[in-house]
């Protein structure tokens, strides 16, 4: 029995598949760029508040400031019953309070943890949420 040496392998084929690979990829990046779908994306806000909930039962929402303080404009802030306040440019540590409403009242919030979120407006138009935990 003879046996042939064949020297051919998939070599070829696969380096062909893996440049045109690379090279779609390549285009692909360089396309994003030219047409600037990379160049839309909004940079983010650093403003931060915290919120604790006090021996009454009333939220407590403390604005922290930060890093783009100088173009927050305005604060929104959601109660556990889905209520919004809106309150204009606060001052670093400026405390916001959340008076809970009558437990009998339509209004009330839920028992258990409550939810709050806060959204800064910027005067880019920009909107953002600085804040959204429970308490």
């Amino acid at each position: 029995m003879i046996l042939t040496k064949n020297d051919e392998a998939v070599s070829p084929v696969i380096g062909t598949i893996l440049m045109v690979a690379v090279t779609v990829i390549l285009a692909a990046v360089i396309a994003s760029f030219v047409f600037g779908s990379a160049g839309n994306v909004q940079k983010t806000k650093v403003v931060a508040a915290t919120a604790q909930i006090d021996s009454n039962g009333a939220i407590l929402i403390t604005y922290q400031g930060g890093q783009n303080d100088d173009s927050l404009t305005s604060l929104n802030i959601t109660a556990p019953n889905g209520s919004i306040s809106t309150y204009g440019k606060p001052n670093v540590g400026t405390v916001m309070t959340l008076i809970p409403p009558p437990p009998s009242s339509p209004t009330a919030w839920p028992t258990g943890q409550k939810h709050v979120a806060v959204v800064g407006t910027f005067n880019d138009g920009s909107s953002q949420v600085i804040l959204d935990t429970m308490v």
